[in-house]
Parts: C-alpha cells; sequence; structure tokens
C-alpha cells in the first residue's frame, strides 16, 4: 500500500499508472538512430510545480542525450490496481513504468517484466543503493527492477497537544502501553480532541493492522508465504489494545471507520494526538490541513521490533529493445538516482519552490552518495529537522519488513477484523482471527 504520495515535496505526487494509450515497446528506434523511450508516472497538470520539475529533467535529459527521445504519461495515481494488470496484459504498459514494491514478483511471475541483468552495470548509481531496496526487485538472482523511493512507518503526533496534556513532546511513546497513557491524557482534554486514530476501511484498516503487527513482533503470513499467521498472541495483543482505547479508555473517539484523509483532518485541525504514517503524511498535513510543521513530529514505530516498510521503482517492458534498456536506465540515473541532483534530489530548486526539504525519509543510498546527497539535503533545510531525530534514531533499531504477497488482498480481509474491532465492544477477537486466518489461508492457496 503506498503510503499518500511518495514524493517529499509541495504535493502528494501520485505514485501511479498512467492513460491507457497504447504505450508498449514496439522497437520504436528512429531511422536516424533516436531511440523513443515511453515513461509513466509524469505529475500531473494539477501538480504544478511537480511537473515543471519532471518536464525541466526530461529536457536537461534529452540535451546530455540528444539520440535519446522521451514521451512521458501523466495520469492520477501513477498505478491503479483497478487496470494494472489489464495494461501489462494488454501490451499497453510504457517501456518504463511505475511500481510498488510489492509488484516486483507478481510482474515477473506472470512473464511481463524485461531481464535488466545484463544491462544493469550500465546504471552508474545502481552498486550506491541500498541492498535490501535492490534486493526487492531481484527475483532468483536476476535483476528486474529499479528502486527510486521508500518510505517507513512511524507515529506522527501533535506537540502542542503533548504539551497541553503534561507529556514531553521530546520523548513520544515507544511502547503501545505508552501510547495507550499518552492517547488517554490527551483525550482528557475535551473539546472533541482525539488521543489516538487508527484507520479500519477501505483496506487501509488491514494496511495499518499489518504494521502494528510487525511491531508487535508478528506477522500476516508465514516465511515462505504459503500459510497465515495471524491467528497468533501478538495479533492478539494489537487487537486488545485497539479496543481497550476504544471502549475503556476511550480514547479513540466515538467516529470509527475512518481513513488516511480523516486523520489527516483532524491532526491538521489541531484535534488529534497521534496516529500512524509515513513522513510524506507531514508535507500534506500542512499545506493542505492546516497544521504548522513546527507542531507535527514523527516518532518510530511503536513496539521496538520491526516498522512496515514501502515505496516504488521501476520495471522495464518485457518487449522493450537493449537499446531501450539502455536509454531508460540513464534516464533513471538522472532523473532520480545522482544525489543531490535530477527529479526528486534537486534540494535547492524544492527550496526555492517552497517544498519541504529535510523530511526524513529513509536512505536511498549508501557511501559517499549517501553523504553527499544527506549533506545537500541538510544545506537546504527548510522544516525542523529536530521534530524527525526520533524517528531517524529509533528505525535505526527496527527491523525493517515490506508488506505482505497479495497485500490488498490479505488487507481487505484484516479490514473486517480491525473494524469489528472499533465497533463492537462484544468483538470476539479470537474468533475474528481464527475466520481471518482461514480466508488468508484459502487466498494463498489460490495464489
Amino acid at each position: 500500500m503506498r503510503s499518500t504520495g511518495i514524493r517529499r515535496t509541495l504535493v502528494a505526487l501520485g505514485v501511479g499508472a498512467l492513460a491507457l494509450t497504447a504505450c508498449g515497446s514496439d522497437g520504436d528506434d528512429a531511422a536516424d538512430g533516436t531511440t523513443r523511450l515511453t515513461v509513466n508516472c509524469m505529475p500531473p497538470k494539477s501538480a504544478k510545480v511537480d511537473r515543471q520539475f519532471f518536464e525541466e529533467e526530461i529536457a536537461a535529459f534529452e540535451k546530455k542525450n540528444p539520440d535519446i527521445d522521451v514521451v512521458p504519461h501523466d495520469a492520477f495515481p501513477c498505478q491503479d490496481p483497478k487496470t494494472f494488470d489489464a495494461k501489462l496484459a494488454g501490451g499497453q504498459m510504457e517501456d518504463v513504468f511505475y511500481t510498488y514494491f510489492t509488484d516486483a514478483r507478481h510482474v515477473v511471475d506472470i512473464k511481463q517484466a524485461a531481464d535488466l541483468t545484463p544491462y544493469v552495470k550500465e546504471l552508474k548509481s545502481y552498486d550506491t543503493v541500498q541492498q535490501q531496496l535492490r534486493d526487492i526487485y531481484t527475483v532468483d538472482g536476476k535483476i528486474y527492477g529499479i528502486p527510486r523511493t521508500g518510505y517507513s512507518m512511524g507515529l506522527i503526533y501533535n506537540r502542542e497537544l503533548f504539551e497541553q496534556a503534561g507529556l514531553d513532546p521530546d520523548r513520544p511513546p515507544a511502547t503501545w502501553d505508552e501510547v495507550r497513557t499518552a492517547a488517554r491524557k490527551i483525550s482528557a482534554l475535551g473539546g472533541g480532541v482525539v488521543g489516538y486514530a487508527d484507520y479500519s476501511a477501505q483496506n487501509q484498516g488491514g494496511w495499518h493492522f499489518t504494521a502494528e503487527l510487525y511491531s508487535q513482533g508478528g506477522d500476516v503470513v508465514s516465511a515462505d508465504g504459503t500459510k497465515a499467521t495471524v491467528d497468533t498472541p501478538e495479533a492478539r495483543a494489537v487487537l486488545q489494545t485497539l479496543h481497550d482505547m476504544r471502549w475503556k479508555d476511550e480514547s479513540m473517539g466515538s467516529k470509527q471507520l475512518l481513513v488516511i484523509n480523516d486523520a489527516q483532518q483532524m491532526m491538521g485541525s489541531g484535534k488529534l494526538g497521534m496516529y500512524l504514517a509515513a513522513p510524506d503524511n507531514i508535507p500534506i498535513l500542512v499545506k493542505e490541513k492546516g497544521a504548522k510543521y513546527e507542531n507535527i513530529a514523527i516518532a518510530p514505530m511503536p513496539g521496538g521490533k520491526a516498522t512496515l516498510v514501502g515505496g516504488d521503482g521501476y520495471m522495464f517492458n518485457k518487449n522493450a529493445t537493449p537499446e531501450q534498456i539502455r536509454a531508460g536506465l540513464k534516464w533513471l540515473d538522472h532523473m532520480f538516482l545522482t544525489p543531490g541532483d535530477g527529479f526528486l534530489g534537486d534540494y535547492a530548486r524544492a527550496k526555492q519552490h517552497d517544498a519541504p526539504v529535510g523530511l526524513p525519509e529513509p536512505r536511498l543510498f549508501t557511501g559517499a552518495a549517501d553523504t553527499k546527497d544527506q549533506q545537500v539535503k541538510q544545506a537546504n533545510a527548510n522544516v525542523p529537522v529536530e521534530n524527525y531525530k526520533a524517528f531517524l534514531d529509533g528505525n535505526q533499531q527496527l527491523e525493517m519488513k515490506i508488506e505482505p504477497p497479495h497485500a490488498q488482498q490479505l488487507y481487505s480481509v484484516l479490514d473486517g477484523v480491525v473494524s469489528a474491532v472499533l465497533t463492537k465492544e462484544d468483538a470476539d477477537i479470537d474468533q475474528l482471527l481464527k475466520d481471518a486466518s482461514g480466508k488468508i489461508d484459502g487466498i494463498l492457496a489460490r495464489s
């Protein structure tokens, strides 16, 4: 599941698939030797500044590479789950196409991805990218994609409400017991203030349940991806905590079946103490929901075990020619994988356009590339980076776990579990987990 967009900039850059125009590779090399390359995930026209940046970078790339003609396609979102498989199967996918981390094995399994292994040595930045991110696009020893960005979940909280409730905003909750205690104190402020909010609809409840289960040391499916592992003490602990916060403490408010926009609205209006999210929520809270940067902080995932990570990258159409693959790798290097430069890394340009610089995204690079990226970012930071120190420090101690296979189907099942706990005081947690386990086993057996 995507976090909110996956951009660190002024608006959520929709992550998604593009218009259903015919776009797959057709060996499209011009007689003059120019290689034509279709790519997707161009920001939509509504995201004016992001689109401007994207267009500027394509123009700069083509100037340096006059033998490559980049044809971008835009729409929102970059990848629509309802049309993604259809585009692949129908030969409608671009030569270089956007994917979530969770797509990699699926695209390979249905034989729609080009094998990049013989060409990846031509990607100058490849060895500088975090190994765990590269591994996501490596299937059975072959490389099928290039990571672009990542996110990890944490606890976003309102510093002002913490202070009003007698809590230290520089010492955020580190355990779920501490979250529960803080939520009680915040909700006791009254005036419609809610201590802690969680999602329970549109598959988002299942997504958060997975993150919370990771934080307790549990998992949704077995390591080999064949059996459900939700009927466990760790899962019961997650649901019991939510149940008790909702019904015993009354710290989660009476309105339930929330989705991400609900929590963002509450936080932006100063009526919510805490909710789980990735750092890319922060600019949305400020730019769209009325919050102030100095009042919003993020802590690592409570529990101390693990956190859910996600992100995106690009894969190549199975019909892409060698020339198109080489051109596409050059394009990725220029656009996304040059520290301190390109579409995502030009922090000076982002700052000039009032985009937030200094948000605590997971680091994409290692070694000297990481050092340069961090130096340029720090030099142009325009947000209160001290509010994110706990998150950055704490993440170093957590296991980074990606979403489970068949995530959306599993989240749909788990949505029902979470929504039942938050809307029915007498919900039978044991039975809910038993039923969910059976349904997940069925999904995995059919895959």
